[in-house]
């Protein structure tokens, strides 16, 4: 299983791929219609024509993780507008929601970083 933490860059394309493509051809799909670099450790997440199934391509260092999931029933409900893009950015949170099968744009989360109040306010009065 491919872990997605906060610090990792998650981009979700918009358009639907064929279900058939493979690392070499999902790598080529970033560098020619993302326009961003497969070997940069981005976590790329594309869905079928019929929505059931998504893929997850990322490299580590040392190599490609392809992740394919499909679901038993329905189909992946919620994808994100295109908004005239190729691709759209994905919190980390977002990204679990949507390979969860869930609906990333009805579930508001805390901000990754909050300001911290000055030292005199944060300590614990026992």
């Amino acid at each position: 299983m491919i872990q997605i933490t906060p610090q990792m860059r998650v981009l979700v394309a918009i358009e639907p791929v064929d279900g058939r493509k493979g690392i070499d051809s999902l790598a080529r799909l970033c560098q020619e219609k993302l326009a961003e670099d497969p070997f940069s450790g981005c976590v790329f997440i594309f869905r079928s024509r019929r929505g059931s199934t998504v893929r997850v391509l990322t490299y580590d260092g040392q190599g490609y993780w392809l992740l394919i999931k499909r679901l038993s029933k329905g189909r992946f409900g919620w994808w994100p507008d295109s908004d005239g893009l190729a691709a759209r950015r994905l919190e980390a949170w977002q990204a679990q929601l949507l390979l969860a099968a869930g609906d990333a744009s009805r579930v508001r989360a805390a901000p990754v970083w909050r300001p911290v109040g000055s030292a005199a306010s944060a300590q614990i009065r026992l």
